[in-house]
């Protein structure tokens, strides 16, 4: 099962780090990432393949909105269908 990692907030180092650790404890891969910095402030995307991962899904986005409130940032995981049709114009 494919998803879509948003990470968006104020740049500071080791943001990757602490995502893509998260991730990787969930047994979740990066596919795919694309990340920019807007003065001070940081996006991030990842196409992340959840296959492996034990855990439900919904239990598992509030896990990765919890991770982005303790590093200060906005963290949203979506399954990747989701994500298109919102973004498809």
């Amino acid at each position: 099962m494919k998803a879509v990692v948003t990470v968006t907030g104020t740049d500071r180092k080791g943001i990757i780090a602490q995502v893509s650790t998260f991730l990787s404890a969930k047994d979740i891969n990066i596919l795919d990432i694309s990340q920019t910095i807007m003065g001070d402030q940081f996006a991030m995307v990842m196409l992340v393949d959840a296959t492996d991962c034990k855990e439900d899904f919904a239990s598992l986005s509030a896990e990765a909105a919890e991770v982005g409130k303790k590093i200060g940032m906005t963290v949203r995981l979506q399954h990747e269908d989701i994500f298109n049709a919102m973004h498809t114009v």
